[in-house]
């Protein structure tokens, strides 16, 4: 398998459709499959893990150098696990000093990820009592992996996700629908922001409309997804807060992260401009036009053959 991995900066590109992840069913998987030209290998640098040999090193070193690294995925693909697996290994053996934040994961069930990381629980403990896949529905193979490398390497690993009782609550009903309780995993009210319209355009694009129809309501639909680019935001910051040297690493869908809308940019509203975040797109394919003028949509793109 050879992987490509380049820097795709701040190029003219513009998103033409990505399908999300729904708050509602958290098994539906985002597929932001966006669409570029392959890069040319580059020559092996001795500088460089062995498996990232064809990326530069200066490149490379930009990843090893960010607070946070987003490693955005589809919740479907072999081949992107695969390639995050990669990038890991890379980013742990030039620094160790590394959390591994998860998506597929929900913030009550942090207890249980810690004590399986502690060696209290086995596997199949942990899978039953995260209710992974009730909650997540993926094959648990696709991100066993992850956990067994931090259980190997005594990493710690973030539980991102709200609970899909609140995200479906606030789909349903709206934020103002939530009580005093339902706050205990999630942002309260005031860091839930929903006035980026860009990003609201971009939802709205990737289900086809504007406009609630039946029983659908798009602006609560909006305000879930949001309460949940929050929540992960939110665990992320609190995160590197209390460990600020630590890097994390997270594996969320494409959805969340492109053009920053989703997790990024509310991560770096909370710790401020002096936080470093490097985005990483998975073998991007067939969603992307050319423009005279758009945002970056990431800040390096990895092929795998």
């Amino acid at each position: 398998m050879t992987f490509r991995f380049r820097l795709r900066g701040y190029g003219p590109l513009l998103l033409g459709a990505v399908l999300m992840a729904t708050p509602i069913a958290c098994s539906a998987g985002e597929v932001g499959e966006l669409a570029a030209s392959e890069a040319p290998a580059t020559a092996v640098n001795p500088t460089v893990p062995a498996a990232l040999s064809t990326i530069e090193a200066a490149e490379f070193q930009t990843l090893v150098a960010a607070d946070v690294v987003y490693l955005g995925e589809r919740h479907d693909s072999e081949v992107d696990h695969a390639a995050q697996l990669t990038i890991i290994e890379g980013l742990y053996a030039a620094d160790p000093d590394m959390a591994i934040a998860l998506e597929m994961f929900q913030r009550p069930f942090q207890p249980v990820i810690d004590r399986y990381l502690a060696g209290e629980l086995s596997e199949a403990e942990l899978v039953e009592q995260t209710e992974y896949l009730e909650r997540w529905g993926f094959p648990w193979e696709f991100y066993a992996p992850f956990l067994r490398f931090a259980r190997d390497h005594e990493l710690p690993v973030l539980a991102l996700n709200a609970p899909s009782e609140i995200s479906r609550q606030v789909a349903r009903e709206g934020l103002e629908s939530l009580e005093e309780d339902d706050f205990r995993y999630i942002p309260p009210v005031s860091e839930i922001d929903t006035s980026n319209d860009d990003y609201r355009e971009f939802v709205a694009a990737a289900f086809g409309s504007h406009d609630g129809h039946g029983n659908f309501n798009f602006d609560n639909f909006f305000a879930a997804q949001v309460t949940w680019d929050e929540t992960m935001a939110l665990t992320i910051a609190e995160f590197k807060t209390s460990n600020p040297d630590t890097q994390v690493v997270v594996l969320a869908g494409n959805g969340h992260v492109i053009y920053g809308h989703g997790i990024p940019d509310r991560v770096a509203r909370r710790l401020g401009d002096d936080l470093t975040q490097q985005i990483v797109l998975l073998n991007p394919a067939d969603f992307l036009t050319e423009a005279s003028e758009a945002e970056a949509i990431a800040d390096f793109f990895w092929y795998s053959e």
